[in-house]
């Protein structure tokens, strides 16, 4: 058997043993395409670039003012067109040139009023905001190390890496961590969380009924707000995650719509985790107590 390189356009000889009654194969050669240089690869792979979608980017009074500027040359052109051919400056039904004229302006002033539209309309910038309210470190006195450890590198995670600004965990029907920027209470100081009125609102419970993560990306566009006292009043975006069906993650953002879609991947790991932990910790205690008993 000879073989070429392969890398190259190889021809291996392939005699394959047929039974007598079929016909012989039209080739007895195997042919290998050459494998794709890198070179082509990285072409290939090189996104293209939309000019048309750059120019409007960098050019966007330009392009919302051009409907004015369609509608004002389309009104300057059937005044010049009635003026040129002599035709009567008043509208008569019968004409069809005065027909055409009328819908004409009423397509320019359409796109007149368009362009206004789209110049006073304009979406919103979205920009970071500074939390107002007061640091906050609470961390439930019972909690063995490991617990919070665990918590802590939850903490660290989210506030390095995404939008978190407040963290709160609510398990087992108490307040086990308040961390990051909290609402300020009249005497200067952190507001606490109140973990049994928490668990009677609708957030919570509707959280813990649909047993999935509940991301409201616009806080001040829900009546919920009011049941989240404990966090900054500018809070801009906060995440619901369940922890089983026994407590909660409040994570608040200080950015509208700031926590991408693997930001929410995430933390519903990280939520399993904490989970998982700490119903190891409260089923320890529970045992712990049984024994002494």
């Amino acid at each position: 058997m000879k073989a070429g390189n392969i890398l190259g356009n190889a021809c291996v000889p392939w005699k394959p043993t047929l039974p007598p009654h079929l016909p012989p194969p039209l080739s007895t050669f195997r042919c290998f395409s050459a494998l794709p240089s890198s070179s082509s690869l990285k072409t290939k792979m090189k996104p293209k670039r939309d000019w048309a979608a750059d120019w409007i980017s960098n050019n966007d009074d330009t392009v919302r003012g051009f409907p004015i500027f369609v509608g004002g040359a389309s009104l300057l052109a059937v005044l010049v067109n009635r003026a040129v051919t002599g035709i009567a400056p008043v509208a008569d039904a019968s004409s069809s040139q005065s027909r055409a004229d009328l819908l004409t302006l009423g397509l320019a002033v359409t796109n007149i009023l368009t362009g206004l539209v789209w110049l006073t309309i304009r979406p919103k910038s979205i920009s970071v905001v500074n939390p107002q309210g007061v640091e906050c470190r609470f961390i439930f006195s019972h909690l063995p190390d490991f617990v919070v450890s665990e918590l802590l590198w939850a903490w660290e995670s989210l506030s390095g890496v995404t939008r978190c600004r407040s963290l709160v965990v609510v398990y087992d029907c108490r307040c086990i961590l308040q961390i990051g920027v909290a609402a300020e209470s009249v005497n200067n100081e952190a507001l606490a969380v109140d973990a049994a009125k928490l668990m009677q609102g609708s957030l919570y419970q509707a959280a813990i009924k649909s047993a999935s993560q509940s991301y409201l990306a616009n806080l001040s566009l829900y009546p919920g707000r009011s049941e989240l006292p404990f966090l900054p009043l500018n809070t801009q975006a906060v995440i619901l995650q369940p922890l089983g069906d026994k407590g909660i993650v409040i994570i608040g953002g200080d950015t509208i719509r700031g926590f991408t879609s693997s930001d929410q991947a995430w933390i519903t790991l990280i939520g399993e985790k904490l989970d998982a932990t700490l119903a190891k910790y409260v089923t320890n205690e529970r045992l712990a107590v049984q024994d002494r008993v």
